[in-house]
């Protein structure tokens, strides 16, 4: 006896209907926008074939407003696995064709489902933001999805990486999943998010103001720095998601995906020596170092638009996943400010989560002085950098390139702060600050006493290099490892990164340290 024909027809009938979602005219208006469907998003992200659908017959349970007369296909989310790169992955696609993709408890009930799988089974979660928010229809059930949906976001923090794609609108508490990912990649021209928009600003504050200034993609890349990175279309977003998850592990117990060698190319790179200025004065662009240190001179920059004073990304050396962190001189000489510490900090704590090596590249005068960073409260901020080196207990390596003052020295994951190598440039100054600043304090009464001012301040400031600034000094205290020549860079820390990949730290026993906030 087989199975009744009316009841596979009914089957694919009702898998036709869910999979079209809002109809074909929504979709329609969509495409000519240049917009995916939530379920070409998908498509996209996994390998074909792969994408297996949880919940697609799920439906709400709501009953005012005239819900109990509307049907929601998927309820206006598609969750599923699939494999991108052979590598599971979860995800969710947020349907705009169906009730705006708006969120109620059936919809919420689909998301932490899936995360939950998600947090036992070890794999990744990529998110696509594309809703109007909360269900106004179901009230404080749409509330209660929220909160089970961040509570469950906080539970795979640091368990399993999370991105989130914003593909559309985000508003309101929808924009608070995204902000407790890992990274969040944000639509150039469709997109927007906001706790509260251009009319209600108006409405409570009285100030005009317009989506750009409060909700675009540009704004969150470069001036809150919420985005991590900016996508030109939904297809572009899909890439920087699969780009990101090819560094990185499932989950926090296994390693990132290494591409080891036999050999590690060992030859040095005489360009390199050409690209350090013979006065430390001068301006260096560290993107040029970078190119020549990472695999292929690839690096997966992150927050590349915001604190540009300090670059951090992904990349490869030798085959190595790392986590780089570099000073950037061409942005405020380089010195830290609250941004950049901020922007360091949490990209050096989400290595720390998933095992990926850091690599750190040194050329800081200091911490930005000025009113507005005291009063911003940089101590607070620049505390984050200190507290995120010396918790982390991946494999670190510290290349000094020039200028490592002061506090801001430490911050930059000195050896106190727990590297494990710590190589300077002979051409490197590790001091308490800049030779011309101790010399005005410290020789001030002979340079008013001498009778050419400026070339005894010369000579004074030359001596104070020799004698206190040199990174022989320094490597005479033990407190770096070598000093090294700039086209041995690559090599050098090739070796010293295979040498520390099976490194284990074990730290005193705690629930966890206070965070500077």
């Amino acid at each position: 006896m087989t199975l009744r024909p009316e009841l596979l027809e009914q089957l694919r009938r009702r898998r036709r209907e869910i999979a079209a979602g809002g109809g074909a005219d929504k979709i329609g208006q969509r495409q000519a926008q240049g917009l995916l469907s939530a379920r070409e998003r998908l498509d996209a992200l996994f390998q074909p074939g792969t994408f297996q659908e949880i919940g697609m017959h799920v439906r709400h349970n709501a009953r005012h407003f005239g819900l109990d007369k509307k049907d929601f296909p998927a309820d206006g989310v598609v969750t599923g696995t699939g494999y991108v790169a052979g590598e599971l992955v979860a995800a969710y696609s947020q349907d705009f064709t169906v009730n705006a993709g708006t969120l109620g408890k059936a919809h919420a009930q689909k998301i932490v489902t899936l995360m939950q799988y998600a947090l036992k089974n070890g794999t990744p979660i990529v998110s696509m933001q594309d809703s109007g928010g909360a269900r106004i229809q179901e009230a404080v059930d749409a509330l209660s999805g929220y909160g089970g949906v961040f509570y469950h976001n906080v539970l795979a923090s640091g368990v399993v990486p999370q991105i989130a794609l914003v593909l559309g609108p985000c508003a309101g508490g929808a924009a608070y999943s995204p902000a407790l990912n890992d990274f969040i990649i944000m639509t150039r021209h469709n997109a927007h998010m906001f706790i509260t928009g251009p009319e209600v600003i108006k409405a409570v504050t009285g100030r005009t103001t317009t989506m750009a200034e409060v909700g675009s993609t540009e704004m969150h890349a470069t001036v809150s720095g919420n985005v991590h990175f900016i996508a030109e279309d939904d297809q572009h977003a899909v890439q920087i998601a699969a780009a990101l998850l090819s560094y990185l592990p499932s989950n926090n117990t296994e390693d990132p995906p290494h591409r080891l060698s036999d050999q590690i190319v060992l030859d040095s790179d005489l360009a390199m020596n050409a690209l350090v200025p013979a006065s430390s004065a001068d301006p260096m662009d560290v993107r040029g170092i970078i190119r020549r240190l990472v695999d292929g001179g690839e690096l997966l920059e992150v927050h590349a638009g915001w604190a540009r004073n300090i670059i951090v990304g992904l990349a490869r050396i030798e085959g190595m996943v790392v986590g780089l962190v570099a000073n950037q001189p061409t942005e405020l000489a380089g010195a830290l400010d609250i941004n950049a510490s901020d922007k360091a900090a949490r990209f050096i704590r989400f290595c720390n989560a998933f095992n990926v090596p850091l690599v750190t590249l040194v050329d800081v005068p200091g911490f930005l002085p000025g009113v507005e960073q005291e009063r911003g409260g940089i101590i607070r901020h620049g505390a984050k950098l200190l507290f995120a080196y010396a918790s982390c207990t991946t494999p670190k390596i510290t290349v000094i390139l020039r200028k490592a003052y002061g506090g801001s020295y430490l911050a930059m994951c000195s050896q106190e702060l727990g590297a494990d190598f710590v190589y300077a440039w002979p051409n490197a100054e590790i001091a308490v600050m800049g030779a011309q600043g101790a010399v005005s304090l410290l020789y001030r009464k002979e340079l008013q006493e001498a009778p050419d001012r400026k070339a005894k301040a010369d000579e004074l400031i030359a001596q104070y290099r020799e004698e206190f600034a040199s990174p022989y000094l320094s490597a005479s205290r033990g407190y770096i490892t070598d000093v090294i020549e700039p086209a041995e860079t690559r090599g050098v820390v090739a070796l010293s990164l295979r040498k520390t990949l099976r490194k284990r730290e074990l730290r005193p026993a705690k629930k966890h340290g206070n965070v500077p906030l």
